[in-house]
């Protein structure tokens, strides 16, 4: 049972949006861990002496999961905001209390994001979606015009030229992902992650606007009523997605050759931009494939969207494999793994996230840092409703 404006519970959750989540975490996995990857020169965050392989590799990692993994993300943070909102309002809280419970929980999410930073992985994005909710909360009621406004602005604010763009980048890991020795990872990241903090949020807008306007309809939970919906977004989003990779991904896949500085600055930010259209594709994707299993879900399904229950958990264990295999002093792999091995690497860490995830569900636990959160964001207000209970049946 859950609790009259708490969190939902698990035996509440529809499918879709856990299958997304626990899937989608495989192409967290594989965005993030090869740039760790060593080598003499780079593109996209590949190094570009690899072999066929690794090159063939490359170009599908480029077209179908970077920057297209984490704005699915988006949408899912914005729609689970959304389900908040809804159940607060359900159970009778007005906007203000509201807006205190999800900034309690943007605080949580920015210091369990400076903790990950600092001690695992400095290309932590938990802070970023922090910071996102904090500002975000002020969207809760807007007009859905609104929300899509505002959505298209900032898409097409990032869709313009820049040097900016990872897709495009030269540059190899930076010195504050792979620290010598554990004191000195400190200052570096001390000035990294305020920067990725800071401005690391405005990619993830036009998703989270955009899954706030999906949540309020229930679109990934009804998705018999929206069936049109979820099958035009699902083709059109990853077209658009897969097109908008190619400038970028046919260069990492060693097709053809780097184009120049200029050419760069724009295949960089589209590659970025339609990615966005490739989370909302893969969202209604998965959402589609979930609905059409119905009740029939096998033991790999449940399992998967254990992953997604458990997401926050999962995430930061990828994080514990990537600082423990390529930290300098620690196991100090950067430069033994290519981009195959990594992305076997990936995999298995992801597969080894559904196995743990899957025991904590035939256990019953939610999962470490899924109580974390809850248990600071809901219990204020448990305490503040016991005692108004008590106070009225005292009057």
């Amino acid at each position: 049972m859950t609790t009259q404006g708490g969190p939902t519970g698990l035996s509440e959750r529809a499918l879709g949006p856990d299958l997304a989540r626990g899937f989608m975490l495989l192409f967290i996995a594989l965005a993030n861990s090869h740039y760790f990857v060593g080598g003499h020169a780079y593109f996209g965050g590949f190094p570009t002496a690899g072999s066929p392989v690794d090159r063939g590799l490359g170009l599908l990692i480029a077209t179908f999961v970077d920057g297209r993994a984490f704005p699915m993300f988006g949408v899912l943070f914005g729609y689970g905001v959304a389900q908040i909102v809804r159940r607060q309002r359900e159970a009778g809280k007005e906007w203000w209390p509201i807006r205190r419970l999800l900034w309690r929980r943007s605080l949580v999410l920015v210091v369990l994001g400076f903790l990950h930073a600092m001690l695992l992985y400095i290309g932590d994005i938990l802070a970023a979606y922090g910071v996102l909710l904090f500002l975000g909360v002020w969207a809760l009621r807007w007009k859905d015009r609104w929300l899509f406004v505002v959505a298209t602005v900032v898409l097409v604010l990032t869709a313009l030229p820049s040097g900016d763009s990872l897709a495009g980048s030269a540059e190899g890991p930076d010195p504050s992902m792979l620290p010598a020795t554990f004191l000195g990872q400190f200052p570096d990241r001390l000035v990294v992650q305020p920067f990725i903090a800071g401005l690391g949020w405005i990619g993830f807008v036009t998703p989270f606007l955009i899954g706030l306007w999906a949540g309020r309809r229930r679109i990934l939970e009804r998705p018999a009523e929206h069936l049109t919906l979820l099958r035009t977004t699902g083709l059109l989003g990853l077209t658009i997605a897969i097109l908008g990779a190619l400038p970028v991904s046919l260069v990492v896949g060693g097709a053809i050759t780097r184009p120049s500085d200029h050419a760069v600055t724009i295949f960089g930010p589209l590659h970025d931009a339609t990615g966005v259209f490739g989370g909302f594709g893969y969202a209604a994707l998965i959402v589609l494939i979930a609905h059409r299993m119905g009740d029939r879900q096998g033991p790999v399904t449940v399992a998967i969207a254990a992953v997604g229950q458990r997401s926050l958990t999962c995430y930061l264990a990828q994080s514990v494999v990537w600082a423990v295999v390529f930290t300098p002093y620690l196991l100090d792999l950067s430069d033994a793994l290519t981009t195959t091995t990594t992305a076997l690497l990936a995999v298995a860490t992801w597969l080894a996230t559904v196995v743990l995830a899957d025991r904590m569900r035939r256990a019953g636990y939610r999962g470490p840092f899924e109580l974390l959160i809850r248990r600071i964001t809901y219990q204020p207000w448990t305490i503040s409703d016991t005692r108004s209970r008590n106070s009225g049946s005292r009057a």
